[in-house]
């Protein structure tokens, strides 16, 4: 019987701010996380992300590459940040330049089991949970649905 090469998750090459708050397995290497934040277990953030001051991120969130988050954020329990969008059929493996980038703005609240492509995403949105947001959302609101869409002003 064969034996798997076991990789353990770590927290590597990581720029914290004061009064972070890590529950632990977690995966994070080579991303800055701000002040007074909190990380959840079962949470990767990849190479190059940034996290904002006083954001919070719930158990089994994945960030990827390509990923900016503001200040003062909440994402709930199992969103999903997505840099490749199989433009060309089928994954973009290691090809960066068919990755595309996402910037969520300050105050966003994103609620469990999002998914979120690459877009930008203004300050003061809340997202539903279970919404897939598709587009830019350049008005401050709550959204919702596949693909996501504006509810209410705030």
């Amino acid at each position: 019987m064969n034996e798997p090469s076991l990789i353990p998750s770590s927290i590597r090459e990581v720029q914290f701010g004061e009064d972070v708050k890590i529950v632990e397995p977690v995966n994070l290497y080579e991303c800055s996380i701000g002040n007074n934040c909190f990380v959840g277990p079962f949470v990767e953030i990849q190479k190059g992300v940034v996290v904002g001051d006083n954001t919070k991120i719930q158990s089994h969130s994945f960030i990827c590459e390509l990923v900016k988050i503001g200040d003062g954020c909440f994402i709930a329990h199992g969103v999903m940040f997505i840099n490749d969008v199989f433009g060309s059929g089928g994954p973009a493996g290691g090809d960066l330049s068919k990755w595309r980038s996402t910037l969520i703005g300050n105050n966003v609240s994103i609620g469990s089991n999002a998914t979120i492509l690459p877009v930008n995403i203004c300050d003061n949105v809340v997202i539903g949970a279970g919404a897939v947001v598709t587009k830019d959302i350049d008005l401050p609101g709550i959204y919702a649905g596949n693909p996501a869409k504006l509810l209410r002003k705030l």
